[in-house]
């Protein structure tokens, strides 16, 4: 199958060499064809969408169609769609349906993009391989035994398979710009509050972004053009312009000022990517770019202060899951025989006409939970994965009387020291170069018993979200084990205009 871009599909739609629903069917055909083997999508509306493609060629062939008219996009199965079920990757939220659209939802529909379905994902978003679902692993598209990164494994790796030309995911540490990498796509984290994150099911609230994922630059900024801007519904947005990301890169500026930490450069990096990148950066100072060497001295902290301040985030936001009122819930009734079954075990060791003995009965019935606190605790125990909890349990930690100023409030502490970095940095060039990934896409399962490897994979990425700055995945080479790789930009908050510029010159020199 022939990969379109978005205003390449439009063109031919437009002089009728392509039929809007005859490539709908492509890409369904492809989601047939691959999905049984990679497990990009947890659900498909492919009716919808052929039926959505009827009304939106009109539309392209009368000069009324918005500006994603001809995009096929996979949502990432956190973001609300009306009556369409976003479970979260979890069990937690089995059945659940939305009763409304996300803000970016419905920026997309004005466009007239279309919706062919959700893609899997890091139960919840968390995790870094796309392991952690109940629909079970993602694939990586270039290497079935491989990872295709995490959380938003399953948007990238529709997109890699073309099974649609773009897709929504999201980033908290990472989660777009590393399955990116791993994938061989174009990916891009905005800066926070640039997106709307109203009917984003929240992970880390202070970190938690929606970006696109795209074949190539030109689409990624197509797609952040139409879901970037104010919303007065989400209290984090930003009510600042937004650039017209589209023409901006036409005619790439070659003359920027790239910063080149040495912090990023060191041990744990790929030879191959290291020299790859270089090489890349080489070439772009030959064209006109200026490098500067620059320091992050606080990026080193990022991974663990990262993580402190998203899992005690995360801790606060998933105590809503409580099995009553919304998703999944453990069976009353056995509940209720669990706790008559332990109420019958205590009674029987003691002998209630002996008065020191009636005490201790009485004292051990006390401690028994009420048949409401026991119903959410099953339902939690039963609804949550084992990476979920990891991170449940690690956040109330921090947050716990006796360590939150020893590991919450120095965190949030370190968080400012990196923000002040990046802002030096800044005042100096216009984007920082990083590798995305230290490594390629590693092996189904290598990382399942050792977190902190997995959390490891981070380290590139993490430190964005703790400034809430931009960022971007480009695909910079194929390393000699077959596998993509990216090279990341990262900008100054609300300078997506710099970092997709930098990307498209990278792109044209990579083609």
């Amino acid at each position: 199958m022939s990969i379109y871009s978005i205003s390449e599909a439009r063109q031919k739609i437009q002089d009728g060499e392509l039929a809007l629903k005859d490539l709908v069917n492509q890409y369904i055909t492809e989601i047939n064809s691959q999905n049984g083997s990679i497990n990009a999508f947890v659900s498909t509306y492919h009716n919808e969408a052929l039926e959505q493609a009827e009304e939106i060629e009109k539309k392209i062939k009368n000069g009324t169609a918005g500006s994603l008219a001809g995009a096929v996009l996979g949502i990432k199965d956190l973001i609300a769609e009306r009556d369409k079920q976003a479970t979260c990757a979890s069990e937690i939220l089995d059945g659940f349906e939305s009763v409304y659209d996300a803000t970016v939802i419905e920026k997309l529909k004005k466009e007239d993009a279309i919706f062919i379905g959700r893609t899997n994902m890091d139960e919840f978003a968390m995790g870094s391989t796309n392991e952690f679902s109940k629909y079970g692993a993602v694939k990586n598209p270039h290497d079935t035994t491989k990872v295709p990164g995490g959380s938003s494994g399953g948007s990238a790796a529709a997109v890699a398979a073309n099974m649609c030309n773009a897709t929504l995911g999201s980033d908290t540490g990472g989660s777009i710009r590393q399955p990116a990498s791993f994938c061989g796509v174009v990916g891009l984290k905005p800066t926070y509050g640039r997106v709307s994150r109203y009917g984003l099911i929240a992970f880390a609230s202070s970190f938690d972004c929606i970006g696109p994922f795209a074949h190539n630059v030109e689409d990624t900024a197509r797609v952040l053009q139409a879901i970037a801007g104010f919303d007065e519904r989400d209290n984090t947005s930003a009510n600042v312009p937004v650039d017209d990301y589209v023409s901006a890169i036409q005619e790439p500026k070659k003359d920027i000022v790239i910063g080149v930490p040495e912090e990023y450069f060191g041990d744990g990096l790929d030879s191959e990517i290291e020299s790859t990148i270089r090489e890349q950066l080489a070439q772009l100072e030959k064209e006109g770019a200026t490098l500067v060497p620059i320091s992050l001295p606080h990026s080193k902290y990022s991974v663990s202060t990262y993580y402190v301040l998203a899992t005690a985030e995360a801790s606060s936001n998933l105590a809503r899951y409580d099995g009553i009122r919304f998703g999944y819930r453990a069976d009353k009734a056995t509940v209720i025989d669990e706790l008559k079954a332990e109420e019958k075990e205590i009674r029987s060791k003691y002998d209630a006409s002996k008065a020191d003995e009636a005490d201790k009965m009485e004292a051990e019935l006390a401690r028994l939970d009420s048949a409401l606190i026991r119903l959410y605790k099953k339902s939690r125990t039963e609804g949550f994965g084992n990476e979920v909890k990891r991170r449940i349990m690690l956040g109330t930690y921090v947050l716990s009387s006796g360590y939150y100023d020893a590991y919450y409030a120095k965190a949030q502490k370190v968080r400012r020291l990196i923000q002040e970095d990046f802002k030096k940095a800044f005042e100096k060039v216009d984007v920082i170069v990083s590798p995305t990934a230290p490594t390629t896409a590693f092996d189904l399962g290598s990382k399942l018993n050792d977190p902190v490897q997995m959390y490891l994979n981070d380290i590139y990425t993490t430190s964005a979200n703790l400034a809430g700055i931009c960022g971007i995945s480009v695909p910079v080479g194929t390393h000699s084990n077959g596998l993509p790789f990216g090279i990341q930009f990262l900008g100054d908050t609300f300078q997506e205009t710099k970092i997709l510029n930098a990307a498209r010159l990278i792109e044209l020199q990579t083609k």
